[in-house]
């Protein structure tokens, strides 16, 4: 009797995508915060330090929430959007589209729609990609390139935004086909920020009440 084979692995290994600024501006502002509360509870007098420490307990959750923690973590099978409040995830056939107007969206088979708040559009961006794919036709008026170069240097001409959609629009058309039911999204608050974010609010309050 043969033994029961394991589930296959993924032949693509997780890939994230994160929002470079993002990144770095939460970082800045940790630092900027965290020094800020700091020499308050060294320096300040009466209820300063009180103030400053429910401040941190408030802002601290926050700016992780809104730079540091969005990312969108896709493999061969399903999804992940880390939100500022929420994680979504979903298997790829539930995965209509992915698209870029002012933000990056994403849109499921039963029409509910979820930002992707980790790949952020930008006009300025949009436009000197705009200008690049212009110069380029001027340069290469008749299409002489091969066909699979033209596409790879048009992919590099677009924005951030617009190249990581592609990606991960051509992600969902390669696995929509895949078995299983789309299913309904899987919704994970973070509970672990937004409790002590919450916390700091009614600190915050009781101490400037009293």
């Amino acid at each position: 009797m043969t033994s029961p084979q394991p589930p296959a692995e993924s032949t693509t290994a997780q890939r994230v995508f994160r929002s470079s600024g993002g990144m770095v501006g939460g970082g800045l502002l940790l630092v900027l915060t965290a020094w800020i509360v700091v020499d308050a509870v060294v320096q300040g007098e009466g209820r300063t330090p009180w103030l400053a420490l429910a401040a941190a307990l408030l802002l601290l959750p926050l700016i992780v929430m809104l730079t540091l923690r969005p990312a969108v973590f896709v493999d061969d099978e399903r999804i992940r959007i880390r939100n500022p409040f929420r994680t979504i995830t979903l298997p790829w056939a539930a995965v209509a589209d992915v698209r870029a107007g002012y933000s990056s969206e994403l849109f499921t088979e039963t029409g509910k729609k979820y930002q992707l708040w980790a790949i952020p559009v930008s006009l300025r961006q949009r436009k000197s990609a705009a200008r690049r794919q212009t110069r380029a036709a001027i340069e290469d008026p008749h299409g002489t390139t091969s066909v699979h170069a033209d596409v790879d240097d048009a992919k590099a001409r677009m924005a951030p935004a617009d190249r990581t959609i592609a990606d991960l629009r051509e992600l969902a058309e390669r696995h929509a086909a895949q078995p299983g039911s789309p299913g309904e999204p899987q919704i994970r608050w973070a509970y672990e920020l937004l409790a002590p974010a919450a916390a700091g609010v009614v600190l915050l309050a009781v101490l400037l009440a009293v």
